[in-house]
């Protein structure tokens, strides 16, 4: 061993050691601005690749879209029996043959369209989500078209003939009532379309459930406040006539009230598996 093997060390003084820090710390600082334009990059790749997709999905859209408008539209005298129903229409200008017409080919197409362009837009949306999401909503989608075509077939075979026959056996009494084809087709539209966006009530209920918004107990104390609100609802979406009033009110209700069951099924599902899963630590 070499007594003197000292001497041959390199001895630091503190400035010495502050000066490689300052080395170190810059070395540091270097590295992270090198990587940030890698990291904005990747960030700008990412962005434009899902607009891509987006883009994709909704060109496909458009053309499924287009695809049954041009169907409907080329077969408009098959659907016109249905639409109608027989009711003697008039119209009030050459024009109004071809709203009739159109307004007709693109109800029908969005709802014929809609199938695809949420399936579509589920295409978009499921690589972002986690296997919860994804289960949670691979599995209410369907649902939430079933019950959007509840409600428009609700709107279409109850609600409207109903509500158009009372408006215009009070009509007659004391007019000549003409019905023009524009008019009829708004009627046909503000009593079916609406429906069915209201009959969303229970995956709404359920969705905030999920999130943590919303809960029974709030449900059943807002309840009377709640009804309310669907009847003034009700009286705004509808014709404006008293039976249309209550033949949306009650639906409404019933959904709120199945709502209220849902949330609470969710709520006491969630507690037992946060038992179950206590218990398990606690065996552990």
């Amino acid at each position: 061993m070499d007594p003197y093997g000292d001497h041959n060390r390199k001895i630091l003084s503190p400035l010495d050691k502050v000066s490689m820090e300052e080395v170190a710390v810059s070395q540091v600082q270097e590295s992270a601005v090198t990587d940030r334009p890698n990291e904005l990059s990747e960030l700008g790749t990412s962005l434009v690749e899902h607009l891509t997709d987006l883009r994709k999905q909704l060109i496909k859209s458009t053309v499924v879209f287009l695809f049954f408008f041009i169907i409907v539209f080329s077969s408009i005298n098959f659907w016109f029996p249905y639409v109608t129903r027989g009711h003697e229409l008039i119209i009030l200008g050459p024009l109004e043959v071809i709203k009739f017409y159109m307004s007709i080919s693109l109800a029908l197409s969005l709802g014929l369209s809609l199938p695809f362009v949420s399936h579509f837009l589920w295409q978009f949306v499921k690589p972002g989500l986690n296997e919860k999401e994804s289960r949670f909503i691979g599995f209410y989608s369907p649902a939430m078209l079933l019950l959007f075509i509840a409600g428009v077939a609700f709107g279409y075979f109850v609600v409207n003939p109903l509500s158009y026959q009372f408006l215009i056996s009070m009509g007659s009494l004391n007019f000549n009532v003409m019905v023009s084809a524009q008019e009829y087709i708004r009627f046909l539209l503000m009593s079916t379309v609406p429906l069915g966006l209201l009959f969303e009530m229970p995956i709404v209920a359920l969705f905030l459930a999920a999130i943590g918004i919303l809960t029974a107990e709030t449900m059943r104390k807002v309840r009377k406040w709640s009804y309310l609100i669907i009847a003034v609802l009700s009286a705004v979406i509808t014709p404006p006539d008293f039976i249309s009033q209550l033949l949306v009110m009650f639906p409404m209700i019933l959904l709120y009230e199945i709502s209220i069951y849902i949330v609470t099924f969710i709520e006491r599902r969630r507690a037992k598996s946060e038992h179950i899963h206590i218990l398990n630590e606690t065996n552990e």
